[in-house]
């Protein structure tokens, strides 16, 4: 530990971690004022080595903490940004870092990438050229089928179900909206790669701009231009007796084309386009708009429990299931963070800066709480911890023009879509 202790300057600190694993003495440590997070990891690692004789030849990575805000610059310049007393012990807590996500494929299509949603096992990607596209999500990724029946650009696809159909095929089931004002209920048969729409929703009178289908039942909620939200029901529940059922079937597969379905519910409270819907605790919605609201709605009885007001535009948000906080993205090119719960919900938790254009989109992780990813007109996907504002963790690079959209619904894969026509996939380990 020498060579911890030639600097004149010397600041006192203890190290803390919630991961038994790499715990080291809770002692003081003298360090030099000016050490980097690399020379705090180097030190963990030489504290590891003589506590375990397991560990002297690993080599393990580190994040800091100092008042649950992560360490990027040096401690002393931190201090001083802080405001922070180096008279006493300076607590730092210490976490393994997270892996920089690799670059594993590009998808190539034939226009804008502007919408996709990943299952356990697929890709559904949406283009403005009208089209959408199935792709393997296993291994090289193979596209599998294309399908065309919308006379408008792509504006949002969401996975809604899997099952085993009468004759033992395996089947899913997803939605799309799109600027043709219509939502469309795809049937695909897996084993037979087919893919045909069976229901076409008619309601919002100008495009929509998204969609998310309540996962495991059979409903969907969409948000357009015309600052509405509607709630429609898929086949299984908009039709409860097996001889309509059966008819409407038939009559179906007779046309040779969808038929037509009505809302079931509609929620009106917003003052300009909506930008974001999506399913949050139990029968609650959450919804974004460029009216500069995020509304929380109570879908059985279409009421605004929540909402909350901010300044901008908004063009994207998501909900977090772990933390039950939401981000929010606009053209000011910033982030923000709000607590859905908050008494305080007109104050923002956060703000995130380092995007050059405005932030199109942002997905939260599944799986870690703390980390979310946001897609830019700047070209540049980014990887955030909240801890962590003004410096994302990693920039995914690769586009070579605006990324539309993002999903991070399978925690090892993160996908963009892009103007430069491809969707490009990051393996989180």
């Amino acid at each position: 530990m020498n060579n911890w202790q030639k600097s004149d300057s010397q600041i006192q600190v203890k190290f803390l971690t919630k991961q038994e694993k790499y715990a080291v003495p809770d002692t003081p440590f003298y360090v030099p004022h000016n050490v980097t997070p690399a020379g705090l990891n180097e030190l963990l690692n030489q504290l590891l080595c003589e506590g375990a004789s397991d560990s002297k030849n690993k080599k393990f990575q580190f994040s800091f903490l100092i008042n649950d805000e992560i360490l990027h610059s040096n401690l002393a310049e931190y201090i001083a940004e802080n405001n922070i007393s180096s008279e006493h012990d300076i607590c730092i807590e210490y976490i393994e870092a997270t892996p920089a996500p690799e670059p594993l494929d590009c998808l190539e299509h034939d226009d804008w990438v502007s919408a996709v949603h990943m299952s356990s096992e697929w890709i559904l990607s949406g283009c403005y050229d009208n089209s959408l596209h199935i792709w393997s999500g296993e291994s090289k990724h193979k596209h599998l089928l294309s399908c065309t029946s919308h006379s408008g650009p792509i504006k949002g696809v969401s996975w809604i179900q899997m099952w085993i159909n009468e004759n033992g095929n395996s089947m899913a089931s997803f939605v799309s909206v799109s600027q043709d004002q219509t939502a469309l209920l795809w049937e695909w048969n897996i084993d037979e790669n087919v893919a045909k729409p069976i229901f076409v929703y008619r309601g919002h009178e100008r495009s929509i701009n998204c969609v998310h289908a309540k996962p495991s039942e059979s409903v969907f909620v969409t948000g357009g231009w015309d600052c509405t939200l509607k709630i429609w029901l898929t086949d299984f529940n908009a039709i409860n007796n097996e001889e309509e059922l059966s008819a409407k079937r038939h009559k179906r597969d007779r046309i040779n084309a969808p038929l037509t379905q009505v809302p079931k519910s509609t929620l009106q409270g917003h003052k300009e386009a909506i930008s974001t819907v999506q399913w949050t605790e139990d029968n609650d919605i959450m919804s974004a708009s460029w009216d500069h609201t995020i509304k929380l709605w109570d879908a059985e009885y279409g009421g605004i429990k929540t909402e909350i007001v901010g300044n901008k535009s908004i063009f994207n948000a998501h909900y977090s299931h772990l933390n039950h906080l939401i981000i929010t993205c606009s053209a000011d090119r910033h982030i923000r963070l709000y607590d859905s719960k908050s008494s305080e919900g007109s104050i923002v938790k956060k703000i995130f800066s380092s995007h050059k254009e405005w932030v199109q989109s942002v997905r939260w992780s599944t799986t870690a709480e703390h980390l979310f990813v946001s897609g830019s007109f700047d070209n540049d996907l980014k990887l955030w911890d909240i801890r962590s504002c003004n410096t994302p963790l990693f920039d995914l690079l690769g586009h070579e023009d605006k990324i539309l959209c993002c999903d991070w619904s399978k925690p090892e894969l993160i996908i963009s879509g892009s103007a430069d026509r491809t969707l490009r996939l990051y393996s989180v380990k």
